[in-house]
């Protein structure tokens, strides 16, 4: 349970100077225009008419604000990807120049070369300078033009290294890690004292980051991912006793795995995290899709990375560098004891196994990321401007707003398998209710 202390976002100081985005006139006055502290962004909406009043917490409104805590023409702002690529990193690199230089005026935008080692000088990776020429381009690519990387640096080095290069403000774009990064970094600044703003960007193409309600490149994912299984039911359909099996981002959250199902209609089983599913026995995968198959003659299996974690006798956790959880393999666990299954079953079947995750993960952003990419990036710099620092950029109830990064890390998202989402899937594909 979220406390309302614990959703107070830190900040540099006082607020000096005028906002350069004075776009008021008669009929628009600023106030339509720019934000302030106090206004809020409630948690819960919803309520029942009659019961007893409970308490709701508030975020801090995202937005530009009158009075700004950088004199743009002194600042310098730096950007830096980390983690794992996802559809629309290059858009919010762009859309932070360009709010930061053009509408705020800042005097330097750099670029911080792959990921968080870029701020350790024994990299030997200096920053690259901004300019309009060189973002014009990038948002028609996938990846990032700054490259990645992932893994922790020491906060001290990290520090002293903006420090050194005069840096007023850094963006950082990428998931939990990245986010956990950028606390411990702003943690030590403020423990210097030294008046340089760190803003989180939230980048995950599961859609598993808390108090964002949709994350950027989550839509390509599902579009990408229709595709994959559009193709994955061709297969399937036009071999004898066709199976395909399409493995699926989601390592915690199943959101990219249902959704793709509910959009493609063409999915037999579809495996999430969030649901333990049983292989084996009367009702397990196994038997309902011999059941499937006798029935049908082809089936397609959509899993996400995370699901049945269960099924396998792990000794220990293991990490990757950016501290997350590895999981075992589970597409090619399943393609290996489905083949077993129905050989023991004398039932020969054509077993296709796809696993798109880096084609999808590295495709140009949709129509839609690209506008969210835009909007997360330039409510970025807003925080940045007014001295927010040590603080997130979300996105809930169609509203950005400034969420404290370890609030952050005490929650988990989940998809609701009591939901409208997970009630489609077991529609669209008729499989058992585990």
């Amino acid at each position: 349970m979220i406390k309302q202390d614990e959703l107070r976002v830190a900040s540099l100081g006082e607020c000096r100077f005028s906002s350069p985005l004075d776009f008021s006139s008669p009929a628009h006055p600023s106030e339509s225009y720019f934000r302030c502290d106090d206004d809020r962004v409630q948690m819960k909406i919803r309520f029942r008419s009659g019961a007893a009043e409970t308490e709701s917490v508030s975020a801090e409104e995202a937005g530009p604000r009158k009075k700004i805590y950088f004199d743009p023409a002194e600042s310098t702002a730096a950007i830096v990807t980390c983690g794992g690529l996802s559809p629309g990193l290059n858009n919010v690199v762009r859309s932070v120049y360009h709010e930061a230089s053009e509408n705020y005026g800042v005097a330097r935008v750099l670029g911080v070369r792959n990921g968080y080692l870029g701020l350790n000088p024994q990299s030997g990776l200096a920053p690259v300078e901004i300019t309009r020429e060189f973002v014009e381009p990038i948002d028609k690519i996938g990846g990032t033009v700054l490259g990645s990387s992932r893994g922790p640096q020491d906060p001290d080095v990290m520090a002293d290294f903006l420090q050194s290069h005069n840096i007023d403000m850094l963006f950082c774009l990428g998931g939990d890690g990245t986010q956990r990064g950028a606390h411990a970094l702003s943690e030590e600044l403020l423990r210097r004292k030294a008046p340089i703003a760190v803003v989180g960007i939230p980048k995950t193409i599961d859609n598993d980051v808390p108090f964002v309600r949709l994350s950027f490149g989550f839509t390509t994912a599902l579009e990408k991912a229709a595709e994959v299984i559009r193709g994955a039911h061709v297969e399937a359909r036009d071999a004898i006793n066709g199976i395909s099996v399409v493995k699926l981002m989601g390592r915690h959250a199943g959101f990219i795995a249902a959704g793709a199902s509910v959009v493609s209609q063409e999915v037999d089983f579809t495996l999430v995290p969030e649901v333990a599913f049983p292989l084996d026995g009367d009702g397990g995968l196994l038997d309902s899709l011999e059941r499937r198959m006798r029935d049908r003659g082809h089936a397609v299996i959509v899993v996400a990375e995370g699901a049945g974690q269960h099924l396998f006798q792990t000794a220990e956790q293991r990490r990757d560098n950016s501290g997350n959880l590895l999981h075992d393999d589970i597409g090619q666990f399943l393609r290996q004891r489905i083949a077993e299954h129905f050989a023991e079953q004398h039932f020969p079947v054509a077993i296709k196994y796809i696993d798109p995750s880096y084609h999808i993960r590295s495709v140009p952003a949709n129509v839609y990321d690209r506008y969210l990419c835009d909007q997360m990036a330039r409510h970025a710099v807003h925080a940045a401007m007014a001295g927010k620092t040590g603080a997130m950029i979300g996105f809930e109830h169609n509203l950005y707003i400034h969420v404290p990064i370890p609030v952050i890390a005490k929650q988990t998202k989940k998809m609701e398998v009591t939901g409208d989402l997970w009630r489609a899937v077991l529609e669209a594909t008729s499989q058992p209710r585990w």
